[in-house]
């Protein structure tokens, strides 16, 4: 059942304890709720005039994550690009996707997956052909703010069960030499089912996943955001209710201020693992396209549960704080 709301006011985000979040992919049917903002979807998408849309995975997972998604879209005629994202700043991976965007031609749906959606919103803003922006169980700051900050303003993240750890207890930190901050973060292969997936793949996948998993530099999470692309352009929100990387209400508090029309979906924070076909129904809908169903694509039986337009999702990362000891 779904239920349509509108998000009110925009509320400047205050300063947070950091603590991190983190991003993987899943995707899942179980639609449970829509909340939506007074945007339209983008006119002419539909023929040889859709959309390229564009995929931007997060932490620890990479453009693979993107695959049935991508397969779902390309079987309904839309262009499609799973971006890499480098994971090493904020600005640099903001900076790489945007000169990616500058070589497309026409329209684009621009969709990202947990730290994938802090790159999306900077990397859109004052692109004109950016039409729609996708979130999924991503991060959506506003300017000045770090994922980092965003993952601890409410609890619901497992990243890390001692706020005063130097490093997040469900993390591994490489060094990459000279300021004891300099890291690559991965999460423990022992943490990786419960907090990315919510405990909902059999084991040998997330094996797989747990040791394909790309890392991120902490400065990444850190990093405050320079370009707000939410603020101008329309937006689109999938909140799984399940989430332990980021946190459920600190999703729902994003989508919220950004005025974003918000599906939730019970699911864990890599949706686009367990609930593709969401993810993609979601995306279509930013597209403008809507469709009854995905049985075209080939996906399972439980697509005829998805009616209307479709959803995609991108992976993302988590934020998170390393504090260096004093000598």
């Amino acid at each position: 059942m779904e239920h349509i709301r509108r998000a009110a006011t925009r509320r400047a985000l205050p300063l947070a304890v950091l603590l991190p979040a983190a991003a993987l992919m899943a995707a899942g049917p179980c639609l449970a709720s829509e909340s939506g903002g007074g945007t339209t979807p983008p006119a002419g998408t539909s023929g040889s005039d859709k959309p390229t849309v564009v995929l931007v995975h997060g932490y620890w997972a990479d453009a693979s994550g993107w695959d049935r998604v991508v397969g779902h879209l390309q079987a309904l005629g839309y262009p499609v690009v799973a971006t890499a994202n480098p994971l090493r700043s904020l600005s640099g991976d903001a900076d790489y996707l945007a000169a990616r965007l500058k070589a497309i031609e026409g329209p684009v749906v621009l969709v990202g997956h947990s730290y994938g959606g802090a790159v999306i919103t900077n990397a859109a803003a004052g692109n004109p052909n950016v039409k729609s922006l996708v979130y999924i169980a991503g991060f959506a700051p506003d300017k000045g703010e770090s994922a980092f900050q965003l993952a601890a303003k409410f609890p619901g993240s497992r990243v890390t069960d001692d706020p005063n750890a130097p490093v997040p207890t469900a993390l591994n930190a490489v060094p990459l030499g000279g300021d004891a901050t300099n890291v690559d973060l991965y999460l423990k292969p022992e943490k990786f089912g419960d907090v990315f997936l919510s405990d909902r793949l059999d084991a040998s996948r997330v094996e797989v996943l747990a040791a394909t998993q790309r890392p991120a530099t902490a400065a990444s999470g850190n990093e405050p955001t320079r370009a707000v692309a939410w603020k101008t352009i329309p937006s689109w929100y999938l909140v799984p209710t399940d989430d332990r990387t980021i946190g459920t209400d600190n999703l729902r508090f994003m989508a919220k201020r950004a005025d974003a029309t918000t599906v939730e979906v019970d699911a864990p924070h890599a949706v686009m693992e367990t609930n593709p076909e969401d993810v993609t129904k979601l995306i279509l809908r930013a597209a403008g396209d809507a469709r009854p169903s995905l049985a075209s694509t080939g996906t399972s039986g439980r697509t005829a549960f998805l009616g209307g337009a479709a959803v995609l999702a991108v992976a993302a990362g988590t934020a998170v704080v390393i504090r260096a000891r004093r000598a």
